[in-house]
């Protein structure tokens, strides 16, 4: 079976393809002093870029879950994902609330897409 790591850190990759599939790592803010929309937007744009480094965009995404530090921040985060999202290929979706590892991030998201 053919697996592609895409952005590769040390201890994690950013999305692994195979099967199929798109497997996104859980992305967070790459400035975690931004609000909870802010964050979004930042983490949203993150999926844009690996997905097209997989050859595909947001409308491949079947599902997603979206884990908040603050459920008190979900119209916040929703502003974003409304902005961001193709109304004509929404994926599945859950959002939770649970304690992120650092305490500055409000989001986390994470997702399978279908590769091309």
């Amino acid at each position: 079976m053919d697996i592609r790591r895409l952005a590769e850190e040390e201890r994690l990759s950013g999305a692994v393809v195979s099967g199929g599939f798109i497997f996104l790592a859980g992305q967070v803010a790459d400035n975690a002093t931004l609000d909870a929309e802010g964050q979004t937007a930042d983490i949203l744009a993150q999926i844009d870029a690996l997905l097209a480094e997989a050859g595909t965009d947001k409308r491949a995404l079947l599902q997603v879950q979206v884990i908040l530090a603050d459920i008190t921040d979900a119209p916040a985060m929703n502003r974003a994902w409304d902005a961001w999202l193709d109304r004509s290929a929404k994926p599945a979706r859950m959002t939770i609330q649970a304690p992120l590892v650092n305490p500055a991030w409000k989001v986390e998201i994470t997702g399978v897409a279908r590769a091309p």
